[in-house]
């Protein structure tokens, strides 16, 4: 047996998670007495189970060599037919709506998108609770990937570091290329999984003992940790952990700025590390420039209408500019119930164009956050800064120090590339969106939400929050192919197309 699950197909052992995720929300249901949804998850989850037994058989003869771009592409193909799968018994549990509304739903999810379709009061306990279930191993999922699938081939960002080319292994690899595909995700599945559900856990704990409801304090905590943004009461307004509750999650946002968080162990040493790391150091300056733009600008309006708010709603004001900025950096989409203050407080109209700015942006490489990468931004600012200083100093020789340890020599034209394909698929998206009748200001706000895996973005950034329930089937169509695009990246899909990329 043990031999069986260790040859499975990476499609087959994805059925298996699946078939056991519907677990979680089964005993939940029978816990709170909801017979109906425990039902519906329990024999949906058996069903699961026993294809995928069938299947797992069905392929044991077929033992093909395993390639990095072999499961590249299966990644790839799983966020198109994993939701299907995982959409089966939350279609039974939802009931009176259409399968395209939860396919939508379920990409949104295990993309860590969180694009809210359905209304929270209209869904039970047990389907929010699976609804942040798929988040949450979405998000394991790209932890797990990221390190044994696209870091070998020098994609999701680590093209900015590596001296290979892109969508190649680097030439002194020899352990990890001795090392079998499924064999690297088995053990970076065994190192990660343990700390990702600790840390959750952690914070679940935390936000209980501030005051959410158990059931609460798990979704966001598993909301937080994908950065997915799923949320059981419409905000954290409503949860009831208040301040408090904010700070916690606050905390456990730098497990989606660098990778190094959850990697260097835990010491003196990890925190000097993460002292030193340079998408650390990008983001914390990030969100401190743009609050204290947003605060510093209250004397302008002040001035204007010639009136001053008192010290707590200046502290109020801060507080929700520096949350919400930096969730909207790591694309999770929380917004702090300070933030109306803060944006009363600043007298911009238009602030959530700032929250646009930092989810294109976006974390850490490697994490479950979605954007162009915090990495990817160090590698352009540092080649801009070099050309700046090469106006005043023409013959000037740039040594480590100057372009960073961690950058390339190239990583900054890779990053450039990855930008405009950003930007390029952005405007395609929004194309495709105003083809189905979506004026340009929704369109926009959409396409940025689904590329960022940032759902929240378009119900908050907006003058006019958008209503994903009120889309036609194209526009969700079109949004669920740009959230997977989003979560893999167009850099990563040209790779696949690229000859040399399966000669490598």
């Amino acid at each position: 047996m043990a031999q069986y699950f260790r040859t499975l197909p990476f499609f087959v052992v994805l059925l298996f998670a699946a078939a056991a995720a519907t677990l979680i929300p089964s005993v939940y249901g029978v816990a709170v007495d909801d017979h109906a949804s425990a039902r519906v998850f329990f024999y949906s989850g058996l069903l699961v189970a026993v294809a995928a037994v069938l299947l797992g058989f069905a392929t044991q003869a077929r033992k093909r060599p395993e390639t990095d771009q072999a499961y590249l592409i299966s990644l790839m193909l799983s966020y198109v037919w994993l939701p299907a799968v995982l959409s089966v018994p939350m279609f039974e549990a939802v009931g009176n709506t259409r399968a395209i509304n939860v396919y939508f739903d379920m990409v949104s999810a295990l993309t860590t998108t969180g694009a809210p379709i359905f209304e929270p009061d209209r869904l039970a306990d047990t389907v929010h609770l699976w609804r942040a279930t798929v988040g949450w191993l979405g998000g394991l999922l790209i932890w797990v990937t990221a390190m044994a699938v696209l870091a070998p081939l020098n994609l999701g960002g680590f093209e900015v570091t590596s001296e290979a080319r892109t969508g190649q292994m680097t030439p002194n690899s020899g352990q990890m290329r001795a090392a079998a595909p499924s064999e690297r995700l088995r053990k970076q599945a065994a190192t990660l999984a343990p700390i990702y559900a600790g840390l959750t856990a952690t914070l679940a704990l935390g936000l209980t003992v501030a005051g959410e409801r158990p059931l609460v304090a798990l979704i966001h905590a598993m909301s937080t940790l994908s950065t997915s943004g799923i949320t059981v009461t419409g905000g954290l307004k409503q949860s009831g952990a208040g301040i408090a509750g904010e700070v916690m999650i606050l905390i456990f946002f730098v497990f989606a700025l660098t990778r190094r968080s959850f990697t260097s162990g835990i010491g003196s040493q990890a925190r000097d590390i993460l002292r030193r790391d340079r998408e650390v150091r990008l983001a914390i300056f990030a969100v401190v420039v743009l609050s204290a733009v947003l605060f510093a600008r209250h004397w302008l309006a002040a001035f204007e209408v010639n009136e001053l708010a008192d010290a707590e709603g200046a502290v109020g004001a801060l507080w929700g500019s520096i949350f919400t900025v930096m969730s909207f950096l790591t694309t999770t989409g929380f917004v702090s119930e300070s933030w109306a203050g803060a944006q009363s407080w600043s007298g911009l109209e238009t602030s959530g164009l700032i929250l646009v700015g930092v989810a294109i942006m976006g974390g850490g490489v490697a994490t479950t956050a979605g954007g162009v990468k915090l990495l990817r931004v160090y590698a352009l600012y540092k080649h801009g800064a070099r050309e700046i200083e090469r106006l005043v100093h023409p013959h000037s020789v740039a040594g480590a120090g100057r372009l960073g340890r961690r950058i390339r020599r190239e990583g900054a034209f890779v990053a450039w590339i990855f930008f405009m394909l950003f930007l390029l698929s952005m405007a395609a998206v929004m194309l495709a969106l105003t083809a189905t009748g979506l004026p340009f200001e929704p369109a926009l706000m959409l396409a940025v939400a689904a590329l960022s895996t940032c759902g929240p973005l378009a119900t908050v950034a907006g003058t006019e929050p958008t209503i994903y329930m009120a889309l036609e089937d194209p526009a969700k169509i079109v949004l669920a192919a740009a959230m997977i695009l989003g979560r893999m990246e167009t850099l990563v899909l040209i790779a696949a197309f690229n000859p040399t990329f399966w000669r490598s």
